[in-house]
């Protein structure tokens, strides 16, 4: 019983990475229609603003220290961050121990901002051009940020550690424990996605962007300027792309292909959970993360060898065999 309790703990960790980013991709596809394959690339960015406040956190100059001396009897040289410096010992070392949390707030109008652009400046020329179109050029995108990010970031994996209150693990159930910063990560997403659900269901401005969902048109000819408030909502899921890999930095170390590698499966989770389900693709992203986490158990790959790797596309296939719409899927939509 434990390790089956562990293992669904694993799939919703798992599953949390994969419900956000389709959450993200699926309000850009429902909102503007647009197939985003550069929204792998969001979540790198966001993981890399993480390692940039740690960076800057930890600027520091050398200082001379009279008490320790060097072999040849000179003071030694240490290095003294500024931050350390400006707010004293405790308080700065602290800072910099929670520069994962504290990159929230760093990582929000820089995603902001980096949907605005990408929006405005690329996105809005492919609005009416073919799927394949839109997947070729967003690709193409994704490739030149993974590629700056290689460039000025290296291409070696760059470890930002959880704060050292939740580095350990934690006691979940009697006889259960688990990493404390998994645990937080999944209730982090939680967070997201429904802060995501009440804005939209509960504000003037998530029930315009609803109704513009299902009609466009109409909304437009009530005098409303939806594409304004589309625009609004792709840098809106850029920022949980963002904010996703932020948090995901302490549980697997940023390197600039990680957005590929979520990019493939987050699709597979939207087309399963349905297109344009904004519920479905966060349904599909924990079941596909839950199955996957079972299927990695030593019991089930000894009799099925490289089930695991494989085992989010049988169901796919499966599921699109049945349902072509999707669990949750409007009919008609990518049938």
């Amino acid at each position: 019983m434990d390790a089956i309790l562990l293992q669904i703990f694993n799939g919703l960790d798992k599953g949390s990475a994969y419900a956000l980013i389709a959450l993200g991709l699926t309000l850009i596809f429902g909102t503007l229609g647009v197939v985003n394959f550069a929204h792998g690339a969001l979540f790198m960015i966001g993981a890399f603003c993480s390692v940039t406040l740690q960076r800057l956190l930890t600027l520091s100059h050398e200082t001379l220290d009279p008490t320790k001396l060097d072999f040849l009897g000179n003071p030694s040289k240490i290095k003294t961050p500024y931050i350390v410096e400006w707010f004293g010992a405790d308080a700065g070392n602290t800072i910099i121990d929670w520069s994962v949390p504290l990159a929230i707030l760093f990582a929000i109008p820089i995603m902001l901002a980096i949907g605005y652009v990408m929006e405005r400046g690329l996105i809005k020329h492919f609005y009416k051009r073919p799927h394949a179109d839109q997947i070729l050029v967003t690709f193409g995108l994704a490739i030149v940020l993974q590629e700056l990010v290689k460039h000025y970031y290296g291409a070696n994996p760059i470890q930002t550690p959880a704060p050292d209150a939740l580095s350990g693990v934690m006691q979940i159930l009697p006889g259960v424990v688990y990493p404390a910063w998994r645990v937080v990560y999944f209730c982090f997403s939680l967070a997201i996605i429904g802060g995501v659900f009440a804005f939209l269901q509960f504000t003037t401005f998530g029930m315009v962007v609803r109704a513009g969902m299902a009609d466009r048109e109409t909304v437009g000819l009530l005098g409303i300027d939806i594409d304004r408030r589309f625009t609004l909502m792709f840098g809106i899921a850029a920022s949980v792309a963002g904010l996703a890999g932020v948090m995901y930095g302490p549980i697997n170390a940023p390197n600039y292909h990680m957005g590929m590698d979520f990019l493939v499966l987050s699709f597979v989770v939207v087309v399963v959970g349905g297109m344009g389900s904004l519920p479905g693709a966060v349904l599909a992203g924990f079941l596909l993360g839950i199955l996957e986490s079972f299927a990695s158990m030593r019991e089930i790959i000894t009799l099925i060898p490289g089930i695991n790797q494989i085992i989010i596309y049988l169901v796919a296939i499966v599921i699109l065999l049945v349902r072509p719409r999707g669990l949750m899927g409007r009919k008609g939509v990518m049938e």
